[in-house]
Formats: C-alpha cells, structure tokens, sequence
C-alpha cells in the first residue's frame, strides 16, 4: 500500500520534468557555466522530488535506518540545488569579484547547511536555505539594470514569484480535496516554476 499516493505521483512528476530539463539545458550548455551550474540545479532539484516522493509514498513501511537515509539524502539534494541556483545566476550576472564571492557564499552556506541537517530532520530548515537561494538569484536578476535587461531575467524572477507562492500554500496548508493536499498542489505550482525556471538558464550566458 502507497501511504500518500497523490503526493507520490506529484513528487515523481516534478521528478521527470526536472531531470528532462536538466538533460535540454547540459545539452545547450554551449561552454557556458553559467547554464551548467543551472541544470545541476534542475538534475539536484530532480532527485530531492525522487527521494521525497518514495519517502511520503512508501515511509510506513520502510525500515527506520532506510527511511532515515531517504531523508537526508532528500534534504541535502534540495541544499546541492539551492547552491548551484545562486552559483548559476551569479556567473551570468555578476562582476567577476562579486561572482567568486556568491560562490563562496553558496559553498560555505551548503556546507553549513548539510552538517545542520545531518543532526536535525525538521523540514523549516530547508525551507530557509531554499529561501535563501531564492532571494539571492532574486536580487542577482533584479539588482542591476544589466540583469534586468537581460532576456533570462524575466523568466527567472518569475519562477522566484511562482515558488515564493507555492512556498506559501504548502506553509499555509491550502489543499483542493481531501485527496489533493497542501504538498500536491505546491508540486503542482513548482512544476510551473520549474518551467519558467528553464525558460530563462537556457537564455544564460557567463558574465565576461
């Protein structure tokens, strides 16, 4: 039996589109970091849905040591994610000083993270790193007149605004139906961010 099977289809659906995207995006990467950093973004986002669509779908019946695995392993992948979104934007937006000090900041923020959450399980903590990662590539593609005309940033900034939404519903516990919970309708919602996500890193090109 599938505990949350609703959220188990949602989770792998989100799954397969992040990974399609990350694939599409490597393949365009054309030399461009900038585009790379952003499908290991999608390729990191994809795993953590994997991880965490069999972890609402199968954790009853899970041994405790495999459950506590599927966690982390979905927890750390979301922290890989979030880092390679602002080392992403970073390479396309920002001068050369202030690239290599997002970067830093981005590792120094995952590492942080992962060692936090390999003692702690509670999911607010992810949340906050994701919030981080997002207002950074927010204010990376809104914070300069040259980010703002570029053709990526749009789209980026509206996949920030769609997440931020879906964030919200998913905290405020919004649900459709008895059988279509606050977590389905916010992977529902990510995968058009995800999207918009897409449309934009692939019109990225690296910062000279």
């Amino acid at each position: 039996m599938i505990s949350e099977p609703v959220t188990l289809a949602t989770d792998y659906a989100l799954a397969v589109l992040d990974f399609v995207f990350a694939w599409m995006l490597r393949r365009q990467a054309e030399g461009q970091r900038a585009r790379k950093a952003w499908a290991l973004a999608f390729l990191a986002l994809g795993l953590a849905a994997a991880f965490g669509g069999t972890y609402h779908g199968f954790s009853p019946r899970l041994p405790d040591a495999l459950r506590f695995l599927l966690w982390k392993a979905t927890v750390l992948a979301v922290g890989v994610g979030a880092a390679a979104l602002i080392v992403g934007s970073a390479t396309a937006m920002a001068e050369t000083r202030v690239r290599r000090a997002l970067t830093a900041f981005a590792m120094v923020t995952f590492a942080l993270y992962a060692g936090w959450m390999l003692l702690h399980n509670a999911y607010v903590f992810v949340v906050l790193d994701t919030a981080v990662a997002m207002v950074v590539v927010a204010a990376l593609h809104a914070g300069t007149p040259f980010a703002r005309a570029a053709p990526a940033s749009r789209w980026i900034l509206a996949g920030v605004a769609l997440s931020a939404v879906a964030a919200g519903i998913q905290a405020g516990g919004v649900r459709l139906h008895e059988h279509f919970n606050h977590n389905d309708l916010y992977h529902v919602l990510q995968m058009g961010a995800m999207g918009l996500f897409y449309a934009g890193a692939r019109q990225l090109r690296d910062r000279g």
